[in-house]
């Protein structure tokens, strides 16, 4: 199938991080609009191509390729750290990631950078992703966080790699907290609840334990991924006036993002962060 390569993905198409940090930061979130993927991965309105941008999704490759193509070219950069997410806590070297790309995927769920140019990039459809980056732009990072992830310390990890190639502590470092299922939607058991409580520290474990509300059925809870993230950056240092986002909800926001919890076979969206000169 030919698909048309003389439109370009807007602006408009993507979440853009509100958020006072270095001119050399650069970030976004894409939305299921902008792409040329046909149900059910298409732009959420009749007619409209979706911006899927995953492989594994079961979408047409030629598609998702375009699509990606697209998402690219939006950053003004050619390429990008794809990675083979497996919802743990493995953070990679983005540069390398693009480096060995040949080899096959890099299967890990965060990359981070301190070199102009390169791209760190996780997808998700429900999970939360994470941005990072210093005061200063010297460093960035992109954490993909679902519940075992965060409860696994994927957050914290990635954190302490910006941290450390900007030669600053993770006190130091801003926080944007992307588009993810909310805390309205999230139905989990009582093993997740149990999971976050049971690595909270003393100061956190009852704000913790709030982020969970009971829906009605026995043993269920509403989990609120947004405020967890927030308590996990704070474990290491992050003020709460650093963090930024939290505010879509993937699963409600039927139009604009795609979601596993919603739809089953989906699309996935990507957040991208980078540096310039």
């Amino acid at each position: 199938m030919t698909h048309r390569t003389d439109v370009t993905l807007s602006a408009d198409d993507c979440v853009w991080p509100q958020w006072r940090v270095s001119p050399r930061v650069h970030a976004f979130v894409t939305t299921r609009a902008g792409g040329v993927s046909a149900a059910p991965f298409d732009g959420g309105t009749p007619g409209a191509g979706g911006l899927n941008l995953g492989l594994s999704s079961g979408d047409a490759p030629d598609a998702v390729i375009e699509n990606r193509r697209r998402a690219l070219a939006l950053t003004g950069i050619g390429q990008a750290a794809w990675l083979e997410q497996i919802h743990g806590t493995t953070v990679e070297d983005a540069h390398a990631v693009i480096e060995r790309r040949a080899a096959g995927p890099t299967r890990a769920d965060a990359s981070v950078t301190d070199r102009p140019g390169v791209v760190c990039v996780v997808m998700t459809a429900d999970c939360l992703p994470v941005l990072f980056c210093d005061d200063e732009g010297r460093a960035v990072g992109a954490a993909h966080a679902g519940w075992r992830g965060l409860a696994g310390g994927i957050v914290e990890k990635t954190g302490a790699r910006v941290a450390q190639l900007a030669g600053v502590p993770t006190s130091r470092l801003n926080a944007y907290l992307g588009p993810a299922i909310g805390p309205a939607a999230f139905e989990v058991g009582e093993d997740v609840l149990d999971a976050f409580v049971s690595i909270a520290n003393a100061d956190q474990r009852d704000l913790t334990a709030a982020a969970f509300k009971p829906t009605g059925a026995q043993g269920k809870y509403f989990a609120d991924i947004y405020t967890l993230a927030r308590l996990r950056l704070a474990d290491i240092g992050v003020e709460a006036k650093r963090v930024h986002g939290g505010t879509h909800c993937t699963v409600s926001e039927r139009e604009r993002f795609y979601s596993y919890r919603r739809d089953r076979v989906t699309g996935r969206m990507a957040a991208m962060i980078w540096l310039g000169d």
